[in-house]
């Protein structure tokens, strides 16, 4: 008994808040994490418009199957809000570093099982139903994963260093990209069409329970944020967080959500969609095309920190705003370019359109942190970034496939320029958080 429980009038003492993590160790945990989780999301993204379509999804006709698998890729982005109120809610709970070990393991054991599924061929529908109850997973462990990355960085980051931290994990979206699609060109190269479709694109499904536990490593290596350690220590941790927000934060979720959309129709159709495009309507070898879209991706790779640079130096809005207006008139020149055909043509069409993904992406890990208080921080964020998948990466393929089949690839690049333009009005509408303390 001390002395506290003598007299009230003494306050109880409380846990000191923790020391913050080692720069490198933030860095390594948010990147780590966030490469192994996006390069679970685009193995998939890549098997549904390659090999999913006649193993899963087989239909006289080649459009129909196309769009079946396309539907399936689309079901995560619906599981993501979901994800995001799940482990955001233990997130905001009891803390960042328990909730994003949860978040990595079930979209890895997702993953995984996907590599030795039966195919059509082999279980009928019943292998189709599991193949969207595992994609489902997926995208509820991702729902849970972007936002606690993006809290690892920016809650362990000086003032003037936020956007910069937040950008580690964005990077994870090149890197995953790029060692997912590295793989199935390796694979492409080095067996036949039939061995291919028979195992090959099972390789990369099963690489993700090695690359789990090495997250698994760093992750556990580190100790929880001092911002939410000062929150937790000081009993201002919300008790059902995601009721919290839409009380108080409603408007600055769906506004978050608009701004992102951008983001997600953007990666997905200068991606996936031309991935499909590219090889299908085009007449591209699949393994050409893969490395035209890892070559361009170097150039999101690049601009994700240029990004996250410039965020710090001048604004979240001026970098996200320009960044904006040039994924529109990438929009606008989808047609005279990608629909040329031309190497030289599409080539500029996807590295242009993956450097304005990158910065635009690359200020997002900060920014929407920002944009709510410490309490609901892992909720509201999640919530506003994994929305915006809904109205943006689940719709994207499926209706660029339906627009250039009705209309021609420059209505693809009209639904893109629209989409930049919702974005940049709800950005608009957001207020600047560059100055902004996040330690509330």
């Amino acid at each position: 008994m001390g002395p506290s429980d003598l007299n009230p009038t003494i306050p109880r003492p409380t846990a000191a808040p923790a020391a913050a993590n080692p720069v490198r160790r933030v860095a390594a945990a948010s990147l780590i994490g966030t490469t192994i989780e996006f390069y679970d999301f685009y193995v998939y993204a890549t098997a549904a418009a390659i090999v999913f379509p006649e193993l899963f999804f087989p239909s006289d006709n080649p459009t129909a199957s196309l769009l079946g698998s396309l539907a399936s890729f689309a079901i995560a982005f619906v599981a993501r809000p979901i994800g995001s109120v799940v482990f955001g809610h233990f997130g905001d709970r009891i803390g960042r570093k328990t909730t994003l070990v949860a978040a990595l393991l079930v979209m890895g054991v997702s993953t995984t099982l996907i590599g030795v599924l039966p195919t059509h061929a082999v279980a009928g529908n019943l292998a189709t139903a599991l193949l969207c109850l595992l994609r489902f997973g997926q995208g509820f462990g991702l729902g849970g994963e972007w936002g606690g990355a993006a809290l690892l960085a920016t809650e362990n980051a000086p003032a003037n260093r936020r956007a910069l931290y937040g950008m580690f994990p964005q990077l994870g979206a090149p890197f995953g990209f790029i060692i997912a699609n590295t793989l199935f060109i390796a694979l492409s190269f080095g067996m036949s069409d039939e061995a291919f479709a028979s195992w090959g694109w099972r390789v990369p499904f099963l690489l993700s329970a090695v690359l789990v536990g090495v997250g698994l490593y760093v992750r556990l290596s580190l100790t929880e944020t001092p911002v939410f350690a000062k929150a937790l220590a000081e009993d201002r941790t919300a008790r059902v967080p995601v009721a919290e927000v839409f009380r108080r934060s409603w408007k600055v979720v769906v506004l978050g959500a608009l701004s992102v959309v951008l983001t997600y129709v953007l990666f997905y159709l200068t991606t996936t969609w031309s991935l499909s495009y590219g090889t299908k309507g085009l007449g591209y070898e699949r393994h050409t095309f893969l490395l035209m879209l890892c070559g361009a991706v170097v150039f999101m790779a690049l601009a994700t920190p240029l990004s996250g640079v410039l965020a710090d130096r001048y604004g979240r809005r001026p970098v996200l705003a320009t960044a904006m207006v040039g994924g529109g008139v990438v929009g606008l020149l989808t047609g005279p370019m990608l629909g040329s055909g031309s190497t030289a043509l599409v080539m500029l069409w996807l590295c242009a359109g993956l450097f304005f993904m990158g910065l635009v992406f690359g200020p997002i890990g900060a920014y929407l942190p920002e944009l709510f208080p410490t309490a609901v921080r892992y909720t509201g964020a999640s919530l506003a970034f994994n929305s915006g998948s809904i109205l943006g990466a689940s719709l994207a393929p499926y209706t660029a496939v339906k627009l250039q089949a009705a209309h021609g690839v420059s209505w693809v690049g009209y639904y893109l320029a629209a989409a930049a333009v919702v974005s940049l009005l709800a950005l608009l509408a957001l207020r600047e958080t560059r100055t902004s303390s996040i330690d509330g």
